[in-house]
């Protein structure tokens, strides 16, 4: 029997991987060096550009509104990432040791803000922070007429009301990723550590925590990306105000390349936005690996 000619295989593993790589470039790859050249510019999308060199990157690190954007990013990844999190670790681990019945009609139920389009999501929660809305309708039936407020047009409220909106959207996906992790621990695990005497506390955090650390580093992973680039659920609720209070990255690489037409400026706070995403993806992932080994 003739054999393959050695570099066969990899010849035809290039036809196979080549034309995807033409795509992934095209779509992908191009889109991001156009971005990091046009950082380079003072460019308003229609005249001449002029060369500033990193001027932008380091107007990024000068401006004291941009800072802010970027700190409200992480204040969000707070509400996006940890609290879905603590919440959906708490809502599977109970789920998941109790049996519950009918869990199959639960994850579904939890997973659909996930169908939900953050636009729809964001106008049904404009209408409950709304003055005259639905949480200040309950305040005000349980006669706490003094918290009630404009919620997204206060300064204090406006960016925790907006990450509530992420912890109710993101905490469905997460409870059903740690749902089917969980499901996948051999019963063996618990039955010895009840043996050795561990409570439901000792066994959460001895069997199940430990088992699950992979869809944990999917989870964080997923809605950390998601707080980073949040942008439809602030354009549609506060537009970034009140002033300045929930303005995000996002929203400022719209509002400078469409609203100011400081293309050059919004393709830098672009780029520096991808390298954190990547940079925070990359250290959630590493850690995973880490624990995992």
């Amino acid at each position: 029997m003739i054999g393959r000619p050695p570099g066969e295989p990899r010849r035809v593993a290039y036809l196979f991987i080549l034309p995807a790589f033409a795509v992934y470039a095209a779509f992908l790859l191009y889109p991001i060096g156009r971005a990091v050249q046009l950082s380079l510019y003072d460019w308003d999308g229609l005249s001449l550009g002029t060369w500033v060199g990193l001027d932008n990157y380091v107007a990024i690190v000068r401006d004291e509104g941009l800072r802010a954007a970027f700190w409200h990013a992480l204040v969000l990844m707070v509400f996006y990432a940890l609290v879905p999190l603590v919440i959906g670790l708490t809502l599977a681990a109970v789920l998941n040791h109790a049996k519950v019945r009918g869990l199959g009609f639960f994850r579904t139920v939890v997973f659909l803000p996930q169908v939900v389009a953050m636009v729809v999501v964001a106008v049904a929660w404009r209408r409950v922070y709304a003055p005259d809305g639905t949480l200040n309708d309950i305040l005000s039936a349980l006669g706490l007429d003094g918290l009630t407020r404009g919620w997204l047009g206060d300064y204090t409220f406006a960016l925790p009301a907006v990450g509530v909106v992420g912890t109710w959207f993101e905490t469905g996906l997460v409870t059903v990723l740690l749902l089917a992790g969980m499901s996948r621990v051999p019963l063996e695990l618990y039955e010895a550590a009840r043996l050795d005497g561990a409570g439901a506390v000792r066994e959460f955090f001895s069997v199940t925590l430990p088992s699950v650390r992979g869809e944990i580093a999917v989870a964080l992973t997923l809605t950390v990306i998601a707080a980073l680039r949040t942008f439809d659920l602030v354009y549609v609720t506060t537009r970034g105000g009140p002033g300045n209070s929930t303005s995000v990255p996002s929203y400022e690489v719209y509002h400078r390349a469409f609203g100011l037409g400081q293309v050059g400026s919004a393709a830098a706070i672009g780029v520096v936005l991808t390298v954190l995403i990547f940079a925070v993806s990359f250290a959630v992932n590493r850690v995973a690996d880490r624990s995992l080994t």
